[in-house]
Parts: structure tokens; sequence; C-alpha cells
């Protein structure tokens, strides 16, 4: 765990340092919970997003793509269920003062039993190396099971007792788990209590006529609202998909974490329309689906796992996390739901307008089932940079300290070098930016050593470094450099566009997806 720690602040430093997220109003001593993205972290975020909307939209025939307003009828939250039930279980301190959620306080509690799992894992991996079976371990290792059994208990009883609300018996749980506040130590708790995490606002221009209204805690609803408009429009046949990214707000009492959790982040979601009855089936295929998605980065697949919902949402029949092996463990990355026809028939009823479709193989008309996708952009950004950040020692002894961010996704794709600042190698350089920045981000370099100016692109994430020097005059070759290896080429001049464009097109790295099937 303090490795873990450790980790984590240099994750935020790092952040910070290469230009990727500051404290949103830093000089004025910032805002809980609020980030800005930076210049290197506004490209990553965008790369990232774009990764996501060509495998979800443009790869798919049936799936369409819209950009719905933040700003909603107040009656689509009351449809929704999320003026009566968009809560989170509270619980103060009463010696510390500080609040927290009730049950991120107990799954904390299961997150430290786990890794104490993940260290007999590590010990017994390091005692029988290359002959360790790390499933059969997990299997028959006693210790190991007892802590799986308790973990399992403890996350059944959670769930159990929140999708009764039984907030007293979370309590309980707290009290029989003796979880102490993670500052102070104290366990001296008041009851637990629900509150709503929607951000209420108006709108008018007086008072007196102002409506109330909601930022949007969810991007989801502004597709099923133009359920019908899309599907008619677009000629659109069952089963098909509609996708959204954009910003979603919630008053998170607890934001933490870094961008983890925040009041103001982005979402990534698809909700897929099916027949009733075979929701079941898109379910599972979205799972596939999505898991391979995350694969074809390349992040390690014991980075991810399933995690079935214990506790389903009030519009579910089924729901899973994919979780990521985040600085602080594993965490909820995306979600994939089997959201019935909760959402279009609640619509059809405050609304009073019909949101079924006609479906001419069965003749008949019904209200469609929901098959959801949900991935938090910030959260996919914050699971690429940790993973990505290394600190490597050389052959030489030397260390680097490298971020290894999938080249796909890299803001900066090349720096462009001059060994000297004269001799007409600047000019060169900068002929070679312009001809390569028509097709990627390309950055010029010419401050410091060009070893150090090697280590600085290492650390901010860019794939490659191209030097240019006296022998580039005489033969127009440059020497390109791989960030991940190190690897020095000479090359010509018109290859360079062709070589980065290999490593960093997004058909190359989405193509993956079909090596990824084998493994899942």
């Amino acid at each position: 765990m303090a490795n873990q720690d450790e980790h984590f602040k240099k994750v935020i430093a790092h952040a910070k340092e290469y230009g990727y997220i500051f404290p949103s109003s830093e000089i004025y001593d910032g805002l809980s919970a609020v980030y800005d993205y930076a210049q290197n972290g506004a490209e990553l975020k965008k790369n990232i997003r774009e990764y996501w909307w060509k495998a979800m939209v443009q790869m798919h025939e049936n799936i369409v793509g819209i950009d719905a307003a933040i700003f909603m009828h107040p009656t689509t939250w009351k449809a929704s269920g999320h003026v009566d039930a968009f809560n989170d279980p509270l619980i103060d301190n009463k010696d510390s003062k500080k609040r927290y959620r009730a049950d991120v306080l107990v799954e904390d509690y299961v997150a430290k039993i786990e890794a104490k799992i993940e260290k007999e894992v590590a010990k017994a991996q390091k005692r029988f190396g290359d002959s360790f079976d790390k499933e059969q371990f997990l299997a028959t290792n006693g210790r190991v099971i007892e802590y799986q059994e308790r973990a399992d208990t403890i996350l059944k009883r959670l769930g159990k007792s929140l999708e009764n609300e039984d907030l007293a018996d979370v309590r309980a749980l707290i009290d029989e788990l003796e979880i102490a506040d993670p500052e102070t130590g104290s366990k001296n708790w008041t009851d637990v209590k629900q509150f709503n995490l929607m951000f209420g606002t108006k709108l008018g221009a007086s008072a007196d006529s102002a409506m109330d209204l909601y930022l949007r805690p969810e991007t989801a609803q502004g597709i099923f609202v133009n359920f019908l408009n899309v599907q008619k429009t677009g000629r659109m046949k069952i089963p098909f998909g509609i996708a959204q990214t954009g910003k979603a707000f919630r008053n998170e009492i607890v934001a933490r974490q870094f961008i983890f959790r925040q009041r103001e982040f982005e979402q990534m979601e698809m909700q897929f329309f099916v027949r009733p009855g075979e929701q079941k089936k898109w379910y599972e295929t979205w799972k596939e689906n999505r898991l391979k998605w995350h694969l074809s980065l390349g992040m390690g697949q014991d980075n991810y796992r399933f995690h079935d919902h214990e506790k389903l949402a009030h519009y579910a029949d089924a729901a899973t996390d994919i979780e990521f092996r985040f600085p602080f463990g594993f965490k909820e990355l995306e979600g994939i739901h089997s959201r019935t026809d909760f959402d279009l028939g609640n619509h059809e009823k405050f609304s009073g307008k019909k949101l079924q479709y006609f479906d001419p193989e069965l003749n008949e008309s019904y209200v469609p089932y929901v098959v959801e996708t949900s991935i938090g952009l910030d959260r996919m950004f914050l699971a690429v940079f940790s993973n990505a950040l290394r600190d490597e020692e050389l052959e030489n002894g030397s260390t680097r300290t490298v971020l290894k961010i999938p080249a796909v996704l890299a803001p900066t794709k090349a720096a462009v070098l001059p060994l000297l600042k004269k001799d007409g190698l600047p000019e060169v350089a900068r002929k070679i930016v312009d001809d390569l920045k028509w097709d990627f981000m390309i950055q010029y370099d010419d401050k410091d050593a060009v070893g150090r100016r090697y280590r600085r692109q290492d650390a901010a994430g860019t794939p490659f470094c191209i030097t240019v020097d006296h022998q580039t005059l005489e033969d127009d070759t440059v020497t390109i450099r791989h960030r991940d290896t190190m690897e020095q080429q000479r090359v010509s001049i018109s290859e360079l566009r062709g070589i980065i464009a290999r490593e960093t097109d997004i058909r190359t790295w989405l193509m993956r997806m079909d090596e990824a099937e084998k493994t899942v």
C-alpha cells in the first residue's frame, strides 16, 4: 500500500509538471475536486475520446452519435428516478467533522484485504518462479481462500443492505469492522444518511418566473428522450445504438482520488436498443466487446477484471463493472448494464408520448429494452496515465522517468530536435515539422543537450524523437529514436511519415481487438 501511495503522489505531481492536469482556479487556492486539463492533457483526453468514438460509432453501421444539451426539462429527472433515488449513503465522523461515503469506507476496507491477497500472490510467484500457476494458487491456498471469502461476505452484506435501503445495517457493518476515520483514526460515527447528488440551478430572467432545473448527472437521458427522433430520421432498425460523449455533474460530497471522482466530469456512453427478451444476449456481447477495446491498448490483461453488482440499480436486471488496477487498487472504470425498458417506459409514462418501435419482422410495436455501456473519460485518462508512468533503471546504472502512453493516444507523436542551433540544422528541422504537422501533433525542441531533450520527451510521453544532425545535410537522413525501447534508427526524411503512422494509426490499434478476442 505504501508503494501504491507513493506512485499515486508521483502521478499527481507528474501530471502537473508536464502539462497534463492543473488544479482549477489555482491562483485562488483552487476548487475542491475540480481540475483543468492542460495543453498535453487536453490532447490526451481528445485522443481517448476519438479512440472510443471510432470504435463505437464509426466501426458500427447500426450505432450513431448525438450531442444532447446539458440542460433538460426537469420532468426528465423525475421520470429517470434521479429525483427520488439518486443518492449516496453518507456518514460523518463526530470528532474530525469529516464526511465520507459509507459504502466507500467499506469498499476501502475490502481493498486492504485484496491487497493482502496480492501480497501472498507476489510472495508465491517469487518463490516458485516460472512454474507458478496463479489460478491454482488462488483456488487452493488456505490463507488466500480465507481472505477472499471474508471480502465476498462483506461486499454481499453491503450490497444487500444498500439494496434494501437498510442504512442502519451499513452503520452496524462499519462498527463491526472497526473502520476508523482515515485521517484521524476516530471511530465516533454518526448514523448513515442519504444525500441527493444533483446540482440544482434555475432557468429564467427573474426569480419569480424562473424554472428549477438540474445540471445533468449523466448523459444517458439525452439519448433516451431522443430515441424516436434518431430512429425515424436515421431509419434505424432494432438492434441499434445511440452514442454520446459529454459533461455530467454530480455534487460529490466526498470527491477524492484526484480525477477519479470529480464534481464535473465527462462520460462516453452508448445505449443499445434491443428486442425484449434478447437483452441478456446483448449484455454478454457488449461485456466481451468492451473488454476487447480496453485490451487493444496493451495496458495488461492482469490490470482488468469484471465485478458483477450485488446491488442492482432500480432500472437494471443485470450489471457489471470493468474494474482497472489504479494506484489505489481495483476500481470501476466502465459499467455495462442491462437497463430493461425502464427508461423509455418511464419517459413514455411521464411525457404522454409513445416511445415505441414498430418491428416489421414481428409485425408489432413494443418499448425496446436497453443495454448500456458507460465509461468515465476522466477515469480512462487516469488509467492510461497512471499505468504509463514508470521509473526505469538503465543498463549503465542510471534511471529515467518515462510516460509510456499508448502511441495512438500520446498527445505529441514526435519531437524534432536539431543537434545544434546553427549550421542550417534548425532550418531543416523546421521544414520537417512543417511537413509532418499536417498529419500529427509535432513539437520542435532545441533547448539543452540532446540527451536531456530525450529525457524530457520520455517524461512527457512522446513516442518518437527525430534528431537532425550534420549528416542530414549530406544525405537527407535523420535519427529516429523510439521512446519505449530507446532504439535509434537512421532513416530517410521521406520515411518519417510512414514510420510514425504505423505506430500511431487508430486502425492499427483497433485491429488488435481481434487479437484480444483470443484472450477474453
